[in-house]
């Protein structure tokens, strides 16, 4: 032993490197179970179970919150992503466009929508169009007014996904469908736009994901009991029962849609990186 490992040895109480982390790993863990226990000896279940757990009232929610809030929610996610990446795209070739203007627009509005909260942009669907634009209806009722506020902000951040895909495919693959005598229109269209969306599948999933709980906010569009999605279909119920039990199965309700898109996103990252190598 060199002397400058005795005098590490020494330093750390004669453990080797191995060692420390073996000990550091265990207390770590020890003080983890610690605090599970000391949480689980403290709370009082009885009452948890009672006011998030009571299976009589969960069981009063079926089928409504199935048929009414979960289909409500999955239809305003698919509504407000279909109007999202249509307008998400055409801001994103505008804010690639030679022409400054549209440069210009895109870019305004990115950071217009990207800064406001979404709260808001209900808010402006739900009362600034019709003031703006008396007697000018939204086509789809809630369903139009719901889609067009997320497909307003998720454009804002599908705009600049769509963009980086664009960016990320070879600059010479549009130089040869050029070369072929392919337009620059067809050749966008043809060549690389798929190749560019292949690209960012797993971001647009999580944007999905980020849209379905996004969606909590139609409540504030002034919707029917039929129109209700699932965190106003929890929140009325649980005012009713005076029990949070709704709350919960709603939240379990979001799960049951956000897990597999989220599993979803990971599996199609996992394989791009594969391909990738």
């Amino acid at each position: 032993m060199t002397v400058d490992q005795a005098a590490s040895s020494a330093g750390s109480g004669g453990l080797s490197r191995r060692a420390r982390r073996r000990a550091s790993l265990g207390s770590q863990y020890g003080l983890f179970a610690v605090v599970v226990v000391l949480v689980a000896a403290l709370a009082n279940w009885s009452q948890l179970h009672a006011n998030f757990a009571n299976w009589q009232v969960a069981k009063a929610l079926f089928p409504d919150i199935i048929t009414v809030g979960l289909r409500n929610t999955a239809v305003y996610t698919a509504v407000g992503f279909g109007i999202g990446l249509v307008l998400g795209l055409v801001v994103a070739l505008m804010r690639l466009s030679p022409v400054l203007p549209y440069r210009w627009f895109a870019t305004a509005y990115i950071e217009t929508f990207r800064g406001l909260p979404l709260l808001l942009i209900f808010i402006f669907v739900g009362v600034g169009v019709p003031l703006a634009f008396p007697g000018t209806n939204i086509p789809g009722g809630a369903v139009g007014q719901a889609g067009l506020a997320l497909g307003l902000a998720a454009a804002a951040y599908m705009a600049e996904t769509i963009r980086a895909g664009i960016e990320a495919v070879p600059r010479g693959q549009l130089e040869a469908a050029r070369s072929l005598g392919m337009s620059q229109g067809r050749a966008m269209r043809s060549i690389i736009l798929p190749q560019a969306f292949r690209i960012i599948i797993p971001p647009l999933t999580n944007e999905l994901v980020l849209l379905c709980k996004d969606s909590s906010l139609v409540l504030f569009l002034g919707i029917t009991l039929e129109q209700r999605e699932l965190t106003k279909f929890g929140r009325d119920l649980a005012g009713q029962q005076g029990n949070t039990t709704p709350i919960i199965v709603a939240g379990i309700c979001y799960l049951i849609i956000t897990i597999p898109l989220s599993l979803l996103a990971r599996r199609l990252e996992a394989r791009q990186r594969r391909e990738q190598r």
